[in-house]
C-alpha cells in the first residue's frame, strides 16, 4: 500500500454503478464521447467518480497507494486517481477497477503518466527503505526491466524528495519513541512498517 507494496484490488460498492457508472456512460453518451476512445482534446467531462470517494476511503484502509500514508478525510488530502487516464480512455472514467486512492500530491504528480508501477499488479519487494533517512530505492537485486521500472516510478512520483523522506523517517521516529504498537504503524505508514518488518526491527 505504501511507497510502494502492493495493493489487493478491492471489490466495487453495491451502489457505485448507480452512482457512478450509469451516470457517467450516460454523460458520455449526451457528449457524443465514445467510451472505448480517448477524451477529445480539453474535453470537460462530468466528475461523477468523486461520490464513491467515501467508499474508496474505506475500501483502501484510507491508505494512498502511491505514497502509503494514511490519509484523514477531514483534511480533504484524498482523491481518485485515475490509473488509466480519463483522456486515453473515456469509459475508464467511470470504473471502480481503475480508481487507486491517492493523496492529492501524488494525483497532481501521476498525472496522465503511464510510466509508474500499477499498485494493484506490481510485485513484491520492489522498493526497499532506508529507516535511518527515509530514502527509497529499488531492491538492488531486481533485474534491469523492473530496475527500470521502479526508478521511473520513484523519478516521477518524486517518492524520494525531502519532504517524503522526512514523513517516513517521522513515522518510524514515532514508533520508537514513543512504543507505539506496530498495528499502529502498520495502519498509519504500512511501508514503513513491511519495511521494519523485513529488516528484523519491529
Amino acid at each position: 500500500m505504501v511507497a510502494m507494496i502492493p495493493v489487493a484490488a478491492q471489490p466495487e460498492p453495491p451502489t457505485f454503478d448507480a452512482m457512478v457508472r450509469r451516470k457517467g456512460l450516460a454523460h458520455l453518451a449526451r457528449k457524443g464521447f465514445p467510451p472505448n476512445r480517448p477524451l477529445p482534446p480539453k474535453a470537460d467531462i462530468e466528475p461523477y467518480w468523486r461520490a464513491c470517494l467515501p467508499d474508496l476511503h474505506q475500501a483502501y484502509g484510507g491508505v494512498c497507494a502511491y505514497l502509503g500514508i494514511f490519509l484523514e478525510r477531514v483534511v480533504g488530502g484524498g482523491s481518485v486517481d485515475h490509473f488509466i487516464a480519463k483522456s486515453t480512455h473515456a469509459g475508464l472514467a467511470y470504473e471502480w477497477s481503475n480508481y487507486r486512492l491517492a493523496c492529492s500530491r501524488m494525483n497532481s504528480r501521476k498525472r496522465e503518466y503511464s510510466d509508474v508501477l500499477d499498485p494493484f499488479s506490481m510485485a513484491p519487494d520492489l522498493f526497499f527503505l532506508e529507516l535511518a533517512s527515509g530514502r527509497i530505492y529499488p531492491n538492488p537485486d531486481l533485474d534491469a526491466p523492473q530496475m527500470r521500472r521502479v526508478k521511473e516510478t520513484i523519478k516521477r512520483l518524486d517518492l524520494d524528495d525531502p519532504l517524503c523522506r522526512d514523513l517516513r523517517t517521522r513515522r518510524y521516529q514515532d514508533y520508537l519513541e514513543h512504543s507505539l504498537p506496530a498495528v499502529y504503524l502498520k495502519e498509519k505508514s504500512p511501508f514503513v512498517w513491511y519495511e521494519a518488518d523485513r529488516q528484523g526491527l519491529l
